[in-house]
Order: C-alpha cells, then structure tokens, then sequence
C-alpha cells in the first residue's frame, strides 16, 4: 500500500518511431512557377547505374522541397545538381556504380565529390555561378541527410562536406545602365503602348456589348464572338468548333488576322483568330511590359517590386497613393508614398513634349494599369493582384494568370521589337531600374546614405555603382580633387633665393600680388613669423579671415602667404633639424601625414641654396645669432 502522498502510476511504453518507408519510383516535387501556377518536377533515380545513390539524393531533394516550400525554380536547380553529380558517379565508378551509396565507406563517394566539384567548372564559362551552385546543392543535401539518425552518411564522406566548397562562388556580369536616350525612347514606347492598350481594350468591349449569341445570330461575326467570350457564354474551343473554314469567312472575319507580309494557313486560322479575340478584351503577357516599364521608370523601385503589388498594396490618397513594396529575396517590405500632380486625373494622350522623366504621377498609372485588368481580375482566382494575363493555351483552354515575363514570344526584348525601340547593349529591364539609381545618385550629389535608401549600401556598391555614368561622376570627382590638392601643392610660399631687390620695385611687387605696404613691411622683417615671412598674417588660409594664423610657423612652408627670404636660412636649417627628429621618432606613413608636405617644401627650398651658404647660416646659428621658436606642440605628437 503506497504511503501518503505517494502515488503510482504505470504509464503506457513510449512506442517506437517507425523507421521512414524509402520511396521507389520516379521522385515528386510540386512547386509554384514564377506566375503561382503549381508545376510538377519528376526525378527519376533508374536513369543512372547509381540508382541506390540517386534515391537517396533525390529523397533529400523531396523533404527539403516540402518543408521549405521552395519555388519550381529552385526545385529544378536541385534536380539539375543531382542529374549532373550522378552522371559524374557513373562515369567514374563504371560497374561499381550501382554499389554506389552515402552510407558505404566504397565505393568512395567522398573521392567522387570531390573529383566533380574539381572538373565541374570546366562544363561552364569562366566565372560563372552555376558550377558552386550545384555544389552547394548536393552538398546541403548530404548534410541535410547527416543530421537524421536513421539515415547514416559515411564519415569521411561527412567531414568533406562539413567543410568548405571545393568550387569557386564566381561573379556575375553586371548590367550597364540606359543611355538618357535610350530610357526616353523606352518610356515613350511604353506610353504609346499603353495608349493603344486602352484604345484597343475599349472598342474591343464596346463591340462585345453590340453582340449577341453566336449560337443564335451567327459564329462569323466578330461582335457575336466577342459578346460571347466577354460574356462567358462560350468558350475559345466553342469558336473553334463552329467556326467555318476560312475560305469560308467574310471579309470583315479575315480582315483581323490577315497581314500584307505573311500569308495566313487554314491550319492555323482558327487558332490565330481566337487569339485575336480575346487580345481585344483583356492584355496579354506582352502588353504588360509597358506598365512595369513606366511603374519602374516612376518609382524607381525594381522589377520584383512592381509587379508583384496586389489591390491591398495599394492605398489612394488624397495627395497620392501609397505602396506597399515587397522584394521577396531580401525579405523586406517597404511602404512608399508618391505624390500626384496638381492637374486632376483625364484620359488625355500624352503630349508631344517628352522628357527622360516620367511624366505622370504613380497614382494615374496605377489607376490605369486597374481599369486594363479589371475583368481579369473578377475572373481570376488570385484576383488581388494587378499583373493578370490572358492567354490561349494549345488546347483552346482560356487561361487568366499571373503575368509571366519571361514566356517564349513575349520576353521584353520581344516587346521592344514590337513596339519598335533600339538601345544599345543588352535588353534588361534591369537597366532601367540601374538608370534610376544614376539619377537618384546625381541629384543626392553621389551620397551613398541617401541613394541606397532601399537597399544596403554594399549592395549599392557592388551592383549599382558599376554604370558609366557613375564612372564617370566618380572619376570627375578624384579628377577635380587631384586639381585640388596638386593646385593647393604649387600654392605654397615665394621664395626669394638671392636679394630682395625685387621688393624694392613697386611694379615686380605687384606683379607678385603685394601691395607697397606689404612689400615693405616684408622686407624690414616687420612680417616676421619665426620661420618665413607673411604676407598677410590675419587671412590665413587654415583660420577665420580677420584673426591671426592659428598653425605659423609650423605650416609655415605649406601656405600661399608665406615669403622665403635668403636672411631666414638659418631658421630653415634648425627647422630642418626638427623634421629630421621627428622622422627618427615617427613611423613613416605618420611622418607623411603630418609633416610630409611641408618636408617637400623645405627640401625644395635648401636644394636653391648653395654650400658656402649654408654653412654660413650654420656659424650663425652655432653663434647664437639664430635660433627658431617652436610651440610647445611642435615637440608633442600623437597617433590621430
């Protein structure tokens, strides 16, 4: 019987974790594409020999990609670095391939790792990124597959990838900014474009509202169709299915695909005008390159950042509009007012009169970009966003997405060959956004603080600082500070090596930039500074106009204002001394910091007199006919 207080429980045996099943098979990963549409990315570990060691990467790859959520992109990136280190295994161990696993100690798949990682750069161009993201990948995948207990990596194997990568990270080749002339050309392109958008969209949906069913009233004419489609009432592969053949169309029909410079195929007829029909009611992934050009040329902001806003991104003020930017890759998110202009809103065209900046405000664009999406988005099932795109697939399936800028046909190189704009070098939307940051740099006079104020400055520095502009900029800068201080070095005192005659003739004195008073003061010593003479003690060049010289004599030789008169050769000499122990007692780059200039100078100038002179100068001083009197800082010298 249990004492007071004592009581005893049986508790239920802690039940073994059932060690995972392995999969078979070909490996499943769905992921997004970069428009939200789920992709299916297939491995399949029997193409290789080592098909035990590929499944064994390739469950790896499957974890990670659903704990991680990882993009279609990466998910194929992953699957490229398994194919690639697998193949790299069969070439290797040849029949000992398919004893091939991260568990044994042999074959050696330590040995192999390292070997393709040596190779792997060989199969890309210098400096590219590919081969040490591969790398990364296999390795990130062996640790990943280290840290479980019931799925044993080799130790060696482990040692080699807990180090470091045996591949180069290499560098990418950074994108020039636009020309001014090329970014004008381009915004205007993408006015124009956006113009003939709206134009089109709204005689497209005014000749829908004039139609009616074409199963009722006929499937060849073009308001029917475009009733139907606007309406939902059929399908793009209803039309298909009713329509005649084109020999059989009325001229009115054919009139919207025929071209004078390319014939039309029956074959494709159909398919060409269903196409048509729907561009007339909603824009396509090739119309909304104009709105992320003109957003990007207006804000300033990326192309990521742009083209991701959805209707909760987006707040109208009365004095403008409000954005909420995300840029997914640094994880930040970021809230932007931008102002409107002070003429109210119309739907004017744009004047004639363009310049490099954009013209309208944020707000008239993003009102605009939501008329030319707003059926899309009552169709759509991710219906917040404002980059919608319509498109007919190859079975007639209408499709309203995301937009995707990268699709075959409707890339925004393609897009500037449409609308008819050449620039010189690449065409990368990046560009554009790079022609921002110059801008933004010139106005804030090159600050790094103020034009990296959406990113980090070593970002700055290191993608955006490249352009020629700033080259340029940055080279006028270092051009104009060597004129500086070269000029500032030719700046530094008269010296007068053999009489002072010339002090005496009032028009060499003003030749000189002395006044007559000035002249003679200077030549009885009556500007005396210890060291030189001084033509004017009390607008010296390192103090406030009006007070006496805070640094004579010790910077004595590096001002404009300072007179070398043969009489002060004995205090050069001691000063001279001076330096000399100075020099003894500093290290060298101290020494140029502090007294290198003026070293220069003084050298210079003893280099003018002769022997017999000096050593004159020397029996004065060793006379006490000549001494220097220092400040008390001239013998006290600090680190900073």
């Amino acid at each position: 019987m249990p004492r007071r207080g004592d009581h005893q429980h049986d508790f239920a045996a802690v039940a073994e974790p059932e060690a995972p099943v392995d999969r078979i098979g070909i490996r499943l990963v769905r992921a997004l594409d970069r428009t939200g549409i789920p992709r299916e990315v297939t491995f399949s570990p029997h193409e290789f020999r080592c098909a035990g060691l590929a499944g064994e990467l390739a469950d790896e790859w499957v974890d990670y990609a659903e704990i991680s959520r990882i993009s279609g992109a990466s998910a194929a990136v992953g699957r490229q670095a398994i194919r690639n280190f697998c193949t790299k295994v069969d070439f290797l161990l040849a029949e000992d391939a398919h004893e091939a696993s991260l568990a044994k100690q042999h074959p050696d798949i330590a040995a192999v790792l390292a070997e393709w990682e040596r190779t792997l750069p060989t199969d890309y161009r210098a400096g590219s990124t590919t081969p040490s993201t591969l790398a990364a990948m296999v390795r990130a995948l062996i640790a990943r597959r280290a840290q479980h207990d019931q799925r044993p990596v080799a130790p060696h194997l482990r040692r080699l990838v807990d180090g470091e990568v045996g591949v180069a990270a290499g560098s990418t080749q950074e994108v020039d900014e636009f020309s001014r002339k090329d970014k004008r050309a381009v915004v205007r392109a993408a006015w124009a474009w956006a113009n003939q958008l709206d134009s089109r969209l709204s005689d497209g949906w005014a000749s829908a509202a004039q139609g009616r069913h074409p199963a009722e009233h006929g499937w060849t004419d073009v308001a029917n169709l475009l009733w139907g489609l606007s309406r939902q009432q059929v399908s793009p592969l209803d039309i298909r299915d009713n329509l005649p053949v084109i020999h059989r169309w009325p001229p009115e029909l054919r009139a919207c695909i025929e071209h004078p410079d390319q014939p039309v195929y029956a074959a494709r007829a159909k398919g060409m005008l269903v196409r048509w029909l729907v561009r007339q009611l909603y824009p396509g992934h090739l119309d909304l390159h104009a709105y992320r050009v003109l957003l990007m040329a207006a804000t300033g902001h990326t192309s990521e950042e742009v083209t991701a806003l959805t209707d909760e991104d987006v707040e109208f003020l009365p004095s403008g509009v409000r954005l909420t930017l995300t840029k997914q890759r640094a994880q930040k998110v970021r809230h932007r007012t931008f102002g409107t202009e002070t003429l109210p809103e119309t739907t004017v065209r744009e004047p004639v009169d363009f310049t490099d900046r954009p013209h309208r405000e944020v707000g008239a664009i993003i009102r605009r970009l939501m008329r030319v999406t707003e059926q899309l988005r009552l169709r759509a099932p991710d219906a917040g966003r404002l980059f919608l795109a319509a498109s007919v697939a190859a079975d007639y399936e209408l499709r309203i997405a995301r937009w995707d800028y990268n699709l075959p046909r409707s890339r925004f190189v393609n897009w500037l060959a449409a609308a008819d704009v050449t620039v010189d070098g690449a065409p990368d939307i990046r560009r554009l956004r790079k022609s921002t940051k110059v801008e933004k740099a010139i106005a804030f006079g090159g600050r790094i603080a103020d034009t990296a104020n959406d990113h980090h400055e070593e970002v700055f520095r290191g993608h955006y600082a490249q352009g020629t502009t700033l080259r340029v900029m940055s080279g006028q800068v270092i051009a104009t500070a060597q004129d500086h201080w070269f000029t500032k070095a030719l700046e530094g005192p008269t010296v007068l090596t053999t009489s002072t005659d010339v002090l005496d003739a009032p028009d060499q004195a003003q030749t000189l930039g002395l006044s007559p008073r000035q002249a003679e003061d200077i030549r009885r010593g009556a500007l005396d500074m210890g060291l030189t003479q001084c033509a004017d003690p009390h607008n010296s060049p390192y103090g406030r106009s009006g007070e006496l010289c805070p640094v004579a004599p010790l910077r004595c030789l590096e001002c404009r204002n300072a007179w070398v008169l043969p009489s002060d050769l004995p205090q050069l000499l001691l000063f001279a001394d001076h330096l000399d122990r100075l020099r003894m007692r500093l290290s060298p780059q101290h020494f140029g910091e502090l007294w290198g200039q003026s070293h220069t100078n003084l050298l210079a100038v003893l280099a003018e007199r002769t022997d017999e002179e000096k050593a004159l100068a020397r029996k004065h001083i060793d006379a006490g006919e000549a001494g220097l009197h220092l400040p008390l800082a001239a013998n006290v010298e600090f680190d900073s």
